[in-house]
């Protein structure tokens, strides 16, 4: 990859032109962009997969994931060098790739596009999940609000109690809409960077409070499956490879950095570390909890001042995340749409496409409230067609015509298999559970509304 390429005078999108990443900066930002909401499902990943299973199935989850990365990062090297270009999206890296065969030649752009509507899929599925997250969260806040208490230990049940029954979790989403659209009507990212670095500390500080309420309240001897039900192990894969789904940060950050030969032990130190924190957090949380851990861990968290603080402090940061979420959707469907119309409307139509998609992640959220199958069900949609799937088939078209060893081309193609028997799976159960809740919650209704 050529290093001596003048950085500013690179032709492509505004955020090419802010200055070049540091290797720290680009660690920091590589670890933003995989810790998340994902990592807070993951303890109830762990249950489904079983305590034993979970931990190691998550450790190979992300070995796989890290080698699907750097597989991506390799293709978009040698593609640049070949196609003459100091740069490539991951959009840009497929279409290449197939055009690097004969037969694939004339629907190479089919493939960019695909991967731009996975992409879509993705990013307003986190801002889906970002919704219900939210709203889970300041509902239970709220709803224990009378019986919080300054003294931690008073809670033996290990879990915020409902005291007060307050509205339902749905309209919390709308009250936060309003909010989130003017928050995704600021014109450039940099303008919350301030709030981002107070949201970052604040998450942080968040998940070491976490981490200690959950080490200092294993209860022993731990009498919990080792194996999860088969049945349920899709669920795990769904939330653990939407956890481990931050492949569409790694080659804008490449593209950033100083010296992007550097990338690679920046990718190696930063999953790394992430992949740490998921098992840790994972196991850890499951012990804790047990059977009874939510769609986030946050929502088991006890009634006291400190640990709510926790939710609203971890919330707020979720809150200013979201518009980094909604900019990849944002600049791939709009700007397409104001090429078409006149210069005098271009504000006022930018900013109501921007209304009306967060109001489409809203509605979305609202139909399926359950933290925990929204995560899923991303997860197995999109975010393994983008991590798993086709990272490895890439490859195989990038270096086709380079020797490629069958050892390598075996185990691209096992890896794409397991992706799409986990897209299949994790889809299906995914959205059997939402059915299945959802007429148990109607039944519930009905039969309270016979009662009265």
């Amino acid at each position: 990859r050529p290093s001596s390429i003048n950085y500013k005078g690179k032709k492509g999108p505004k955020s090419l032109f802010f200055p070049p990443s540091s290797f720290c900066q680009t660690l920091i930002h590589l670890l933003k962009g995989n810790i998340g909401t994902g990592l807070l499902g993951l303890p109830l990943a762990v249950k489904n997969a079983g305590l034993v299973l979970g931990p190691i199935s998550l450790l190979c989850m992300g070995v796989v994931a890290i080698n699907c990365m750097q597989v991506l990062v390799k293709c978009s090297h040698h593609l640049s060098i070949k196609m003459n270009r100091p740069s490539l999206t991951y959009g840009e890296v497929v279409q290449y790739g197939m055009e690097n065969v004969s037969w694939l030649r004339r629907h190479s752009q089919w493939g960019k596009q695909t991967v731009n509507v996975f992409l879509i899929i993705t990013q307003l599925g986190f801002c889906c999940v970002y919704f219900v997250f939210l709203s889970d969260n300041i509902k239970q806040v709220v709803e224990a609000a009378n019986a919080t208490t300054f003294n931690c230990h008073m809670n033996h049940t290990n879990q915020t109690q409902v005291l007060v029954p307050s509205f339902d979790s749905r309209l919390y989403m709308l009250c936060f809409l309003p909010a989130l659209i003017l928050l995704v009507f600021t014109p450039d990212l940099r303008y919350l960077a301030p709030l981002s670095l107070v949201a970052n500390l604040l998450m942080s500080t968040s998940l070491i409070l976490i981490y200690f309420y959950s080490l200092t309240n294993i209860t022993y001897p731990i009498n919990l499956p080792y194996v999860g039900r088969a049945k349920d192990y899709p669920l795990f894969f769904g939330t653990a490879i939407f956890a481990f789904e931050g492949i569409g940060v790694v080659l804008p950050l490449e593209n950033k950095m100083q010296r992007p030969q550097s990338f690679i032990p920046v990718l190696y130190l930063g999953m790394g570390i992430v992949t740490f924190l998921y098992i840790s957090l994972g196991t850890i949380g499951y012990m804790c909890f047990g059977e009874h851990i939510g769609g986030s861990i946050t929502l088991n968290l006890p009634n006291c001042w400190m640990y709510q603080a926790v939710k609203l402090l971890y919330s707020f940061g979720i809150f200013i995340t979201f518009a980094l979420q909604f900019y990849v959707p944002a600049e791939i469907l709009i700007p397409p749409v104001l090429a078409r119309v006149s210069q005098r409307w271009e504000k006022a139509v930018d900013l109501l496409l921007r209304a009306v998609l967060v109001i489409f992640t809203c509605a979305l959220a609202i139909l399926i409230p359950e933290l925990d199958l929204v995560i899923s069900l991303v997860g197995s949609v999109s975010s393994s067609f983008l991590a798993l799937i086709f990272p490895p088939i890439l490859q195989i078209l990038t270096f086709h015509t380079e020797g490629l060893s069958p050892l390598v081309t075996v185990r691209n193609i096992i890896i794409s298999v397991i992706g799409f028997i986990g897209f299949l799976t994790g889809t299906y159960i995914a959205i059997a559970e939402i059915v299945a809740r959802n007429g148990l919650k109607r039944e519930e209704a009905f039969s309270s509304y016979m009662v009265q």
